[in-house]
């Protein structure tokens, strides 16, 4: 069943499971989302301004093409979620947690995005342009084609991600963690002559 609702303004969904559902097009506004849990659920092209969704569990959900304005995702963890055209502005991330999924074509620019830990999982062609990834954990990732000017990945994990549109150049990298691997393709983006034999 999908709900076509336009507008949800300033409900209470605390703790709710969100199973199977599906909202198309619909606006959440000023709605407490926290620690709800999504199973299977379906936002597509909704709108998340000013929301709550602090501590909330997501497995197997969709939210494509969503925006996210102001909202609040304090110790939220998505598992398997395809989140792919989504934006997000103004938003709060501490403890977030993402394992798996589908976030493709996603608008992280600007996004504190410090000490969050996500690990497998699409991330092509994502905006991380002037992003605060510092202590970050980017793990096993498929970054190909993602946006790094100006991002700041100071001490991030990157072990295992696709990094060959990092141009380390146009992002603060100090202290970043890479695979032998990986500074190979970074020492080539800085135009060094990387040989194997003696």
């Amino acid at each position: 069943m999908t709900n076509h609702a336009t507008r949800i303004q300033g409900e209470d969904w605390q703790g709710r499971e969100v199973v199977g559902e599906s909202f198309e097009d619909a606006e959440l506004v000023d709605c407490d989302l926290s620690e709800i849990s999504t199973h299977g659920a379906r936002f597509v092209n909704c709108t998340f301004r000013g929301v709550r969704l602090n501590a909330s569990r997501h497995d197997d959900s969709a939210f494509v093409g969503c925006r996210f304005e102001r909202t609040s995702l304090f110790d939220t963890t998505f598992t398997r979620c395809k989140l792919t055209g989504s934006a997000f502005d103004v938003c709060r991330f501490e403890l977030l947690r993402v394992e798996g999924g589908d976030w493709s074509f996603v608008q992280l620019g600007r996004a504190d995005l410090t000490g969050a830990r996500v690990v497998g999982g699409r991330w092509r062609e994502v905006d991380l342009s002037a992003a605060t990834l510092r202590d970050a954990t980017l793990r096993d990732l498929d970054l190909s084609g993602a946006t790094w000017h100006r991002a700041d990945l100071t001490g991030a994990d990157l072990r295992g991600s696709d990094l060959s549109s990092l141009d380390p150049t146009a992002a603060s990298v100090r202290g970043a963690v890479v695979s032998i691997d990986q500074a190979v393709v970074l020492a080539e983006a800085l135009g060094v002559d990387v040989r194997v034999d003696g």
